[in-house]
């Protein structure tokens, strides 16, 4: 047997081909000149292709069929995409507002889950020309439940049902547009724990059926358009089409409007900004937030705004493992080696990258400041009371760090 002895054969051919053309052109952009011309990082580009390549057919296959849904883990530490934070984990369920859910799990300690019901993915971002971010964002959020509105039984287990018919409690409405359950958990202290969560369809009695050639051609491309697209659209998206992301002109400087705070955010249940940075081998940057209410987190990203290498480097800080000096200012130092600070953010070699804050359970806006220095200066442009740590400090803070994200992934 061999090619063209089955009636699908030129077509399975013609979408490979194609798959692997776009393929192509998405690694020539890992050279756009937004991501700078230094080797670790126009090599960090082809991370970033290589591992969404990685899980661009879990994503339009192996867990796409609505009918028979799978709860998929979009972010990892060795998987980054669509501007992800440290401190968050991100999961994702394909579902239909044709079919009912069941949702069961164990709440965890994680200080705040958020699970949203997506609608539909519209052409253009709402209000806007921009068109919207590539598969499998850009959809519409419709309703959401935070983990504090969730009713458990006294060990922690629920149940939360997706569409069907009303529920008085833990249930989630969906509309005939629904397609994706949409799932972050955001952690503050290392030593909190995961929610544990399975999807099924009510009443999924028969199995999966096996993919046709139709369905893998269709798969074929759907990743192939997925990996184009992130390489495409990823950074100038962000600062493009976002009022809380300077564009490259406003370096190491936080957006004046401070946050994007629209109604999609409100119903994703956050405030958010970005910063762009850009150090030289011999600068630091000195970021300053008066404290405030809420559960806030800064979260290192590179050029291609995939998180930073959070399970091994301090590339993030929440309130719980950060320290606020006595005039009740929080001051992170971003620098390429350890200053010997509390709140180092390590740039991991990186010459350019962003940093984003996030702020959870509360309206409180932020008041960012910065201050470029250069990098033996640091510690006198900082309190006398400044917390500083030493090596060996710092290495028990490297290996709380990775026993904590290890557990929160399970791995």
């Amino acid at each position: 047997m061999a090619f063209g002895d089955a009636p699908a054969d030129t077509d399975l051919k013609a979408a490979w081909d194609q798959f692997c053309e776009r393929l192509k052109e998405a690694g020539a952009l890992a050279f756009k000149d937004a991501n700078p011309a230094n080797a670790l990082q126009r090599a960090d580009a082809f991370r970033f292709l290589t591992q969404n390549l990685g899980q661009a057919f879990d994503l339009a296959l192996e867990t796409k069929d609505a009918a028979f849904p799978q709860i998929h883990w979009f972010t990892t530490p060795t998987m980054k995409l669509g501007g992800d934070v440290a401190d968050f984990t991100y999961r994702q369920a394909w579902i239909s507002g044709e079919h009912a859910y069941r949702l069961t799990g164990r709440r965890g300690t994680a200080r705040w889950l958020n699970i949203t019901v997506q609608g539909p993915r519209p052409a253009t971002i709402t209000g806007t020309d921009w068109p919207s971010l590539h598969e499998p964002f850009g959809d519409i959020p419709e309703r959401n439940i935070l983990g504090s509105q969730i009713e458990t039984d006294a060990r922690g287990n629920f149940e939360l049902f997706i569409g069907g018919q009303q529920r008085e409690h833990n249930w989630l409405p969906t509309t005939p547009g629904s397609r994706k359950l949409f799932i972050r958990e955001a952690f503050d202290a290392w030593g909190e724990t995961p929610t544990s969560l399975t999807i099924e369809r009510i009443g999924m009695a028969e199995p999966r059926p096996m993919p046709s050639p139709g369905r893998i051609i269709d798969a074929m491309d759907w990743a192939g358009r997925f990996v184009a697209d992130l390489m495409e659209q990823w950074p100038e998206h962000a600062w493009l089409t976002s009022g809380g992301v300077c564009d490259p002109a406003c370096l190491n400087a936080f957006p004046a409007d401070k946050s994007a705070n629209d109604a999609s955010d409100a119903r994703r249940g956050r405030m958010a900004a970005h910063m762009l940075w850009h150090l030289e081998p011999d600068e630091a940057l000195i970021v300053e937030m008066d404290m405030h209410e809420g559960f806030w987190i800064f979260g290192m990203g590179g050029a291609m705004m995939g998180s930073m290498d959070f399970l091994y480097r301090p590339v993030s800080y929440t309130p719980a493992r950060t320290s606020v000096d006595a005039d009740g200012v929080v001051r992170l130092v971003i620098a390429h080696d350890d200053p010997g600070v509390h709140n180092w953010l390590d740039t991991q070699g990186f010459s350019d990258g962003n940093l984003t804050y996030r702020n959870l359970l509360s309206q409180s806006p932020a008041n960012f400041r910065t201050k470029l220095v250069k990098r033996g200066d640091v510690l006198g442009q900082l309190p006398a009371d400044t917390t500083t740590v030493s090596k060996s400090e710092r290495a028990a803070m490297r290996l709380d760090r990775y026993r904590a994200i290890k557990r929160r992934f399970g791995i």
